[in-house]
């Protein structure tokens, strides 16, 4: 019996979604090396860690809201919005004041958070309609303020530092500030009694609330939690890409979601580890690198992310209910 115990022990760990996602993960390096034999060179997978940091910061504050039993879909422009303010006050202000960029991008992620709060804790409007209806008014405010042309932009020296610059030469610096991100979002839910009550909440929001916890504010700050965390990925896209352009969060909204469920978090809330979000982060990541490498459309690579969700939903559903 005891020489079955080991293996037992393995099968169940990879039973769990974060177990999944590594076993699924470690298939994806393996296929990804017999298509390409770069594939597993260090500078190609600091690369691909590189990417993977972008949608890793807004993959962390789409897990607090997630766990809430809510969906941020106003991500795409809180992120391309954030990155218009900070490079366009870098421009305007410029020499020493060039770094009120990034404080002004922040802060613009935040007021976007908030809106997003009060319209669902506070006017208990459905989070699907209320930040989708956010998204479309964002959009429409940016191509109104570029007269539906690319925008003339730069970003200040710490955006480019932090979003294309390396430590001694090796280290990305934008994976440094997810690890900051990650850090913050751990300590946040293990430690701290808005973590318990995100669960609490996400668990049952009336049960809650009979409790004494003030629901109403632990969803307010999730959603601003969400919108920092989408305007620092779109500071740091705009320091790697060299300026801000529109339509720049786009293609990270559905990963964004389907790296969150991925990772075993339960689109329905109270259940779920940021450690899973990571790990599901990695494996979009090396996903979305295969599929180019196959010169597969954007459009396609939309598809596949939205059918990872509802393959993972439904598996997850399934376990739980069984």
């Amino acid at each position: 019996m005891s020489t079955l115990a080991p293996s037992t022990n393995l099968r169940s760990h990879f039973k769990t979604p974060t177990g999944a996602v590594l076993l699924a993960l470690a298939a994806l390096l393996l296929l990804g090396g017999t298509l390409n034999s770069q594939f597993f060179s260090p500078t190609y997978l600091l690369l691909q860690l590189q990417s993977g940091a972008f949608l890793g910061v807004i993959a962390a504050g789409a897990t607090l809201v997630i766990l809430l039993g809510h969906i941020d879909l106003s991500v795409p422009w809180t992120l391309t919005v954030a990155a218009t303010v900070g490079t366009a006050v870098t421009r305007a202000g410029g020499g020493a004041w060039a770094e009120l960029g990034p404080l002004a991008g922040i802060a613009a992620g935040a007021l976007i958070g908030l809106l997003n709060g009060v319209g669902v804790a506070y006017l208990r409007i459905p989070s699907l309609i209320w930040t989708l209806a956010v998204n479309t008014i964002l959009l429409g405010a940016v191509a109104f303020y570029a007269g539906n042309t690319v925008i003339s932009s730069e970003p200040s020296p710490v955006m480019a530092a932090l979003g294309a610059g390396r430590s001694f030469g090796v280290l990305p610096n934008a994976v440094l500030v997810w690890l900051a991100v990650s850090a913050f979002v751990v300590w946040g839910l293990r430690r701290t009694l808005m973590g318990r009550y995100i669960y609490a909440v996400g668990t049952r929001e009336v049960a809650a609330h009979m409790s004494g916890i003030d629901t109403r504010r632990v969803i307010l700050g999730a959603f601003v939690a969400s919108g920092v965390c989408s305007a620092i990925a779109g500071l740091l896209l705009a320091g790697y890409a060299g300026q801000s352009y529109q339509r720049m969060g786009d293609p990270f909204l559905l990963p964004g979601i389907a790296a969150v469920v991925v990772g075993g978090t339960s689109i329905l809330g109270g259940r779920g580890r940021y450690g899973g979000t990571v790990a599901g982060v990695l494996l979009i990541t090396l996903m979305s690198s295969m599929l180019s490498l196959m010169h597969v459309p954007e459009a396609v690579k939309q598809i596949c992310y939205g059918l990872v969700v509802v393959v993972m939903v439904g598996l997850y559903s399934r376990r739980q209910g069984g």
